[in-house]
């Protein structure tokens, strides 16, 4: 078995972060968060969810996210993305739900 290089288990720790966070945080079931899933369209979410999202990865994961990368997310994966584009090598991914309050 081939082990996953960094950046896929990046990703995945990731997405599996963001699921929680949609669970709770917008109470949206498990099986419509896929990586696919389009925030407006398939989670109805809006531009103010949009900026809460952005805030909270900003302050749990210290990156930025510029209003003009903001406009251009739009599916769960390209949150996934931009994350895994802009962390630091070294940074500590949040390892549970519990770091999201």
């Amino acid at each position: 078995m081939k082990l996953k290089n960094q950046k896929d288990r990046n990703s995945d720790e990731i997405f599996q972060f963001l699921k929680k966070y949609f669970i709770q945080e917008f109470e949206i079931s498990e099986d419509r968060i896929l990586p696919e899933t389009n925030l407006y369209q398939d989670l109805e979410l809006d531009s103010i969810d949009a900026f809460n999202i952005a805030g909270m990865i900003e302050m749990k994961m210290d990156i930025e996210i510029e209003d003009d990368d903001l406009k251009k997310i739009v599916t769960i994966q390209d949150i996934v993305d931009h994350i895994v584009q802009n962390l630091a090598p070294d940074s500590m991914l949040p390892s549970s739900a519990g770091q999201l309050q």
